[in-house]
């Protein structure tokens, strides 16, 4: 071989067979190695000296697909594992992506979402919840980013209506949940599992109680968790639980204070029920939950014989046991210096009316009549009076072991008897009274809004009607002010704010000026109505305008 040397400019080029590199023989210069030969016979052509056909790379064997396969299930076990699924569950999930992606499987910023996606659709066919949120805090993206990709692979899929894929399941998630809390992990067993049915009960009135319709799952379990964990005294904060559960702390506190307000309207069929508030509820809650427990065993439109003699006496409860708990102030309000003086006050309304204790008689075996029972619940409120007086006052008595409310005396309300402390089907769950029917607080509260909306929209009719017929208008005929009257609205007092005229009230006199539908108001959506017929192009009416 010939050629023209670089560094001599001479043509004396040489081939070396044992090194098979080309050099001077005049200079000895060893020359660039230059015996590429081009790929012109398309894939079956000849081979190129340093690349092959169908390799990766340097030092490997395995083609782009079977690498990029390698890397995506390596990807799969990654994530599979935080989930801490069984390997059975991660082959379903590589066989449903194989399915999707026809064997190509993938890689970049989607191939994650998929993964998740799939490892949220294997687990509710196994009738095994696994929260969304906590889907895509694992997989690091947005939750409804990852919600479309599951909309996706479910059409995809044909999932869609199939029994083989059922719904969100609201038990199995609270179950869940106490699983893997940590605050229960140095707890018994009793108690925990006392504490799962008890969830499981509430929850599944809150669902016959319309606090899950159209809501987010989640929040209403943390509610319940937490509720549950005070009643057997376990310390617990919300935040604490919306975290784990992947909820917003205002919504769970939400979903809590609607839950307790469902309580309440239980609580009322108790002798003591006008005195249960939001704020002391959880103090009444055993035997709230007591009583809802006993009226669920019996149908719905039906009461056993001796439900009837209950509640002819007392609301359906053991009266003993209310009786007991009131009386026994160290428990339920705290034990103050002078207990010994606060017990005697009951049992001297007890001699008072003739009763007279045994000394070896239990309480609980006791027979007290309505007059004594009266009296003694009469004397209790007349002291929790005075306590709140001196409390006001900045006399508080001394209270020894007190921390919040203790459960002591009603650790033997809860039975676990009841079928709804087991997971029950939705026909099954409205089928029991368990004392309360209630609407739906979404659909309250949505009337609620097209009333007030309503008002709102006649009390700008008449606000309109003044500035267009100022002569025919009655003075405080429209029960509010002017358009003219609230450029001075600031300089009013506070007493009167509450009769101004706000932005709402602005935009619905302006929707009302361009002809809009009251009904189409009354939805409102201002932003909408607002870009249809005033910003786009509609044309205010002549107001006729008055002149003295």
């Amino acid at each position: 071989m010939s050629g023209c040397c670089k560094h001599c400019r001479s043509n004396s080029i040489v081939h070396d067979d044992i090194s098979a590199n080309l050099f001077c023989s005049s200079c000895g210069l060893v020359s660039e190695f230059d015996g590429y030969d081009a790929q012109i016979g398309g894939l079956n052509g000849p081979e190129g000296t340093f690349v092959r056909v169908g390799t990766s790379g340097t030092g490997t064997q395995y083609s782009y697909k079977e690498t990029k396969i390698y890397n995506a299930q390596n990807h799969i076990d990654d994530i599979v594992y935080k989930f801490a699924l069984s390997p059975s569950k991660c082959s379903d999930i590589k066989t449903m992506i194989a399915q999707i992606t026809e064997n190509e499987f993938g890689q970049g910023d989607w191939f994650p979402i998929l993964i998740g996606a799939c490892a949220y659709i294997v687990m509710r066919k196994d009738n095994k919840s696994l929260p969304i949120a906590e889907v895509a805090s694992v997989v690091g993206c947005d939750i409804y980013e990852l919600g479309r990709m599951f909309v996706r692979v479910v059409d995809f899929l044909g999932l869609k209506g199939s029994k083989e894929f059922p719904e969100f399941d609201i038990v199995v998630a609270f179950e869940r949940a106490v699983r893997n809390c940590g605050k229960f992990s140095g707890l018994g067993r009793d108690v925990v599992e006392r504490m799962r049915k008890q969830g499981v009960f509430l929850i599944q009135c809150a669902v016959q109680w319309f606090l899950t319709t159209g809501r987010k799952p989640l929040p209403v379990v943390a509610a319940v968790l937490v509720l549950v964990a005070e009643l057997n005294e376990v310390d617990l904060r919300i935040e604490d639980v919306a975290l784990e559960v992947h909820a917003a702390v205002s919504t769970c506190r939400s979903r809590y204070k609607e839950l307790l307000e469902s309580l309440v309207k239980v609580a009322q069929v108790l002798p003591w029920g006008k005195d249960v508030t939001v704020k002391n509820v959880v103090r009444n809650a055993p035997f709230v939950i007591q009583y809802m427990e006993r009226k669920s065993m019996g149908k719905r439109g039906e009461k056993r014989k001796e439900v009837e003699e209950e509640e002819g006496k007392g609301g359906g409860i053991d009266l003993g046991d209310a009786v007991s708990e009131c009386l026994r102030k160290n428990v339920e309000h705290g034990a103050s210096g002078n207990s010994v003086e606060n017990d005697s006050l009951y049992f001297k309304a007890e001699e008072n009316r003739g009763f007279v204790r045994s000394g070896g008689e239990s309480f609980d075996q006791m027979k007290l009549s309505y007059e004594c029972l009266s009296l003694m619940y009469t004397e209790f409120l007349n002291e929790m009076g005075h306590e709140k007086f001196m409390e006001g006052s900045g006399e508080v008595p001394q209270r020894k072991g007190m921390r919040g409310f203790e459960f002591l005396a009603c650790r033997d309300w809860w039975e676990g008897k009841s079928e709804l402390s087991k997971k029950l089907l939705l026909k099954q769950i409205l089928e029991k009274d368990v004392g309360l029917d209630a609407l739906p607080p979404s659909f309250v509260n949505g009337c609620k809004v097209y009333k007030r909306r309503k008002e709102k929209i006649n009390a700008a009719k008449l606000r309109i009607n003044r500035i267009k017929h100022p002569l025919g208008t009655v003075l405080g005929e429209s029960g509010d002010i002017g358009l003219s009257e609230c450029v001075n609205a600031g300089k009013k007092r506070k007493g009167n704010r509450a009769k101004d005229v706000d932005w709402e009230d602005f935009i619905i006199e302006a929707l009302l000026l361009h002809e809009v539908k009251e009904e189409e108001i009354e939805k409102g959506h201002y932003n909408t109505l607002l870009d249809l017929h005033v910003f786009n192009g509609g044309i205010l009416p002549e107001v006729p305008v008055w002149k003295a």
